[in-house]
């Protein structure tokens, strides 16, 4: 077992996918709104095969009305 904790790339998507889903949003509308020219990156968020870079982290949180920490979850 991990001393300190770490990033769950599979949780985190599927809180990402979750808070999307309560928020009526979907992968079109944070396409437009990150001005994404494809949606590539946040499917790969959602499957957990990548995390969002810390400013779009930010962006997040502020769609979705909540902290950074909210989004990643993390395990040890």
């Amino acid at each position: 077992m991990d001393k300190y904790p770490r990033v769950d790339l599979v949780k985190t998507g599927k809180n990402i996918t979750r808070l999307m889903k309560e928020n009526n949003i979907k992968v079109s509308d944070l396409q437009e709104i990150f001005g994404f020219e494809y949606p590539q990156a946040i499917y790969k968020w959602k499957r957990g095969e990548c995390l969002p870079t810390i400013d779009n982290l930010i962006i997040l949180s502020a769609v979705f009305k909540i902290t950074v920490d909210k989004i990643i979850k993390t395990s040890f």
